[in-house]
């Protein structure tokens, strides 16, 4: 299947498929004329590559645990992604903490430039 065809079947634009490619998600080959070429369950993979993206998981993730995705679902609930997904989760976790740190020092720089300010009026 060439890249424009699983484009249109998938309702993808062949510029993420390229991207998915450049990522290491999705395999192509190439024809002698330079086209990519995909197989025919390369529609089945992108459907795998989408969820996980949908939820906001990075590329080098989902390329950790694509080959544990299964089912046309697909079915993430396999036992080989369970440690990938919980360190990102404890990533996420460790933004949060440190954003809501941020919030809190920026809204009491705030405050304290707006209680100078005033007291200096």
């Amino acid at each position: 299947m060439k890249i424009g065809d699983l484009a249109r079947e998938i309702g993808v634009s062949v510029r993420l498929l390229r991207y998915h490619e450049e990522q290491g998600l999705l395999a192509s080959h190439r024809s002698a004329s330079g086209h990519h070429h995909y197989t025919a369950e390369a529609p089945t993979v992108v459907g795998h590559i989408r969820v996980p993206l949908a939820e906001c998981l990075p590329t080098g993730t989902i390329c950790d645990i694509l080959p544990c995705i299964e089912g046309p679902g697909p079915d993430i609930h396999h036992p080989c992604v369970q440690n990938r997904l919980q360190t990102h989760l404890e990533d996420i976790e460790t933004r949060i903490t440190t954003l809501q740190r941020s919030r809190t020092s920026l809204t009491d720089l705030l405050t304290a430039t707006e209680n100078f300010r005033t007291s200096s009026s």
